[in-house]
């Protein structure tokens, strides 16, 4: 106890150092414990089903056509369900939309088709009421809502169970309440469940049973079933399933199993594995500052250490006590880097946008709160342990006679100085490197061309409950006199209708085929993106007619089927040829797929992910492909609320039932298509300039210590004829060695390690030498400033007053 207030009182007698030294570490125990909270939510705090390590997604795939995680069709789970031996309860999903009436304005909720069974296999027990009956599959019209519907829909009604509501206009009874779901499973806003999953909306049971492909398929592995015993049993059920299935598009797919925690979080690893090992960096740099500081403020202090052990103190009890001073600076660091960590994990999800799944924004948990605390102890021992040591090895005589004199510590105590400094410069180049090429390529993907203009572009989401629109006839007079009333609306410049928006996520894909060249069997074709739009869509979107004709009225439901197609799509598919007048196969129906005629080409739009074009897209007439959800986009010179309106007037026109579904522009979801991307490169810029910030605090520090403890040669030096300029070079050059070999590390590093970065650029080389040499450049700039200022003041250093000192 006499040990720790001591400590205390040392460290409030010299409050700069120890505000340097708590602010340098703050600074990288603060970073560290963001990540490690960001990562705990993403990655290890798990989902919160019941043994959720047991729960694995099964993915259909074909890698001979490039086909990755393929959902599951009606007839392939009822297979696997039926014939599978290695899950204890197999269960399918799929994402639907409800329009809720009879509670006030009508409203546009997402949800899910179920099977009755799912809740149950992921462990989610209702807070009331209860789960789905087997009996009530496909047959009852039953839902389960979540809390917050239950609250903020039906005011948290007592009698909620048994509650009738209005669901896409059919009468729907409430048999219990779930707690929220996790946004990382079901996505965001989910609130309704039903048990109808074997049914699609604007698709025939034909059409159904001839695999087409919609829904997530997940199991619960069997007690001692590992996942990839379960994966070694998909063959057989592949086999079997192409014997009794033939005519399916999906039989010729291989079945993939994931963890459901791989499943939700896989493409965030590589990320967040870089920004873990940036933040480890800025630790090591603000770890080596601080240790360089201590065994200053240690060294100073050989006369305190001589008169301890003069009066009978152990070496041992010596560096006990240098080594609780140092681990009292890094817990004063950690509560300070823990306010940080606060501060930054509550600025990241607003940054990230909608791109990473954090539920209801990121907290500091227990595990959290722990990791700040072991963190702060290991590197206040770590830091502390060396100097501790170095400095009790004083020599007692000298220590007594030295006084206040200046001690320059010995050779192994400025070698272990100045491969700290190294150490600073080649961590500071690698984050830098590191910080520019992502930053380089962010800026590359952001200028890059989506292919159409998404300026003063709104879109909207309308769904058409199938009691009222119970065919695709219904649905393309909806689509169509909704067209007619938003073009002739004054302030719309171009309106239209499609089944989903570019960068929104919400694709599909139909087998395809040449008739002409000896067309494969359906399930062996490879699967082109496709989208249903209205005349009109690509001028709304400003998308360039190479050749051919837009869509019209000509292009009816009962009318010869047309497609238009993207530019690598006719160039792929009729290479040096005339496309327009082809034909193509294209989808599953009647067993071989439609024939459907090329009337136009147009410009390539990256529609899926803007770092990467679409090689295949094809574009059908809404009318010919019509679905029960679309989207409207109107081109419009008003502002974003102004439009909004119009097109809500122009909707009441012809059914004042149906809500709008998340309304946006085309810029605000460009900028979300972003938010992972965005993050990155923010928290690795951020880390990148701090450690620089403290890479240029232990130079100075380093170099100006040196110039302390010198004076009294470069006194003597300057008393025997040498020069302002012969003493600027000498603390320059030595002041600057240590930076060299930091900087040819750091490079060596850099390249090596560049390969971690390299999934993450955008036409950015991880081994771009002109990035590199900026880097090094830049760090080597700032590291001779700050060589230069104590080196000034070592030049103008009076002979006479250096020399009475010594």
């Amino acid at each position: 106890m006499n040990d720790l207030r001591f400590a205390i009182r040392q460290l409030f007698k010299s409050p700069g150092f120890t505000l340097l030294a708590v602010v340098t570490l703050a600074l990288g125990i603060g970073m560290n414990t963001a990540i490690f909270s960001l990562m705990h939510d993403l990655f290890l705090r798990g989902l919160p089903f019941f043994q959720p390590g047991q729960i694995a997604r099964v993915y259909g795939e074909a890698k001979e056509r490039d086909l990755k995680q393929l959902p599951f069709s009606v007839p392939k789970f009822w297979h696997y369900r039926d014939g599978q031996t290695v899950f204890s309860s197999i269960a399918v999903d799929a994402g639907t939309g409800y329009i809720l009436t009879g509670v006030g304005d009508p409203i546009q909720l997402l949800g899910a088709n179920v099977t009755a069974n799912y809740f149950d296999l992921l462990g989610v027990h209702p807070i009331r009421g209860r789960n789905f009956l087997p009996q009530e599959e496909m047959k009852a019209d039953v839902a389960l809502v979540t809390e917050t519907f239950w609250h903020k829909r039906l005011n948290s009604d007592p009698v909620v169970l048994g509650r009738s509501i209005t669901l896409n206009g059919i009468a729907t009874t409430i048999v219990g309440v779930l707690p929220d779901p996790p946004i990382s499973w079901f996505g965001r806003d989910s609130e309704v469940f039903t048990v109808k999953p074997f049914e699609l909306p604007g698709l025939t049971r034909e059409r159904l049973m001839r695999g087409v492909s919609f829904m997530r398929c997940i199991g619960r592995l069997k007690p001692g079933v590992s996942i990839q015993q379960a994966q070694a049993a998909m063959p057989a059920l592949e086999k079997s399933y192409r014997q009794q299935h033939p005519e399916t598009a999906d039989n010729s797919w291989a079945s993939v199993l994931v963890t459901a925690q791989e499943d939700v979080t896989g493409n965030l690893r590589p990320a967040f594995l870089t920004l873990l090992a940036a933040v480890s960096a800025v630790l090591l740099i603000a770890c080596s500052n601080v240790a360089n500081l201590l065994l200053v403020r240690f060294t100073g202090r050989r006369r305190e250490i001589a008169l301890r052990m003069a009066l009978g103190a152990s070496r041992r009890g010596i560096v006990r006590l240098f080594v609780l001073e140092s681990t009292l600076v890094s817990v004063f660091a950690g509560i300070v880097g823990l306010c940080l960590a606060l501060w930054t994990v509550s600025v990241v999800p607003r940054v990230a946008g909608d791109n990473l799944p954090f539920e209801g924004g990121v907290t500091l948990h227990w595990a959290v709160l722990l990791f700040a605390l072991v963190l702060s102890l290991v590197t206040g021992l770590a830091m502390g342990l060396y100097p501790a040591w170095q400095s009790s090895r004083a020599d007692l005589v000298d220590g007594l006679k030295d006084g206040g004199r200046a001690v320059t510590g010995s050779r192994g105590q400025q070698r272990f100085r100045r491969g700290l400094v190294a150490a600073q410069v080649g961590l500071s180049v690698v984050l830098l490197a590191g910080a520019a090429m992502l930053i380089s390529s962010f800026m590359r993907l952001s200028r890059q061309e989506s292919g159409f203009r998404s300026d003063h572009v709104w879109i909207g989401g309308v769904g058409l409950p199938p009691a009222q629109y119970p065919d695709p006839a219904a649905c393309v007079r909806f689509a169509e006199r909704l067209v007619t009333e938003l073009q002739t609306a004054p302030g719309i410049e171009a309106a239209s209708v499609a089944d989903s928006a570019p960068l929104t996520g919400n694709n599909s894909s139909s087998p395809f085929a040449r008739i002409d060249k000896n067309p494969p069997p359906v399930n062996q074709r490879p699967l082109g993106l496709t989208r249903s739009v209205s005349p009109g869509y690509f001028r709304t979107l400003g998308i360039p007619l190479i050749s051919g004709r837009d869509f019209n009225e000509r292009d009816g439901l009962d009318k010869p089927l047309v497609v238009v197609l993207s530019r690598a799509t006719a160039q792929k598919l009729f290479p040096g040829e005339n496309p327009l007048g082809r034909q193509i196969l294209f989808g599953t129906d009647k067993g071989n797929g439609l024939p459907v005629e090329v009337v136009g080409v147009v410009g390539d739009v990256r529609s899926q992910q803007l770092a990467k074009p679409n090689e295949i897209e094809f574009y059908r007439p809404w009318a010919q492909r019509s679905a029960p959800f679309l989207i409207v986009t109107a081109r419009s010179a008003t502002k974003p609320e102004a439009t909004a309106g119009i097109v809500r007037a122009a909707i009441n026109k012809i059914d004042n039932g149906l809500p709008i579904l998340q309304p946006n522009t085309m810029d605000a979801i460009i900028r979300a298509s972003l938010g992972q991307e965005r993050l990155t490169m923010s928290l690795l810029g951020v880390f990148a300039g701090i450690a620089l910030l403290l890479a240029i605090v232990g130079i100075y520090g380093a170099v100006a210590y040196t110039v302390e403890q010198r004076t009294g040669e470069i006194g003597v030096r300057m008393a025997l004829g040498a020069q302002t300029m012969d003493v600027l070079r000498l603390i320059i050059l030595q002041g600057m060695q240590p930076v060299f070999i930091g900087l040819v590390i750091g490079i060596s590093a850099a390249l090596s390690l560049g390969r971690l970065l390299s999934s993450q650029l955008y036409q950015v080389s991880a081994h771009s030498p002109t990035l590199l040499s900026m880097t090094s450049v830049l760090l080597a700039a700032v590291a001779l400033f700050a060589c230069v200022i104590p080196a000034r003041r070592a030049s103008q250093v009076n002979p006479i007053e250096a020399l009475r000192i010594e």
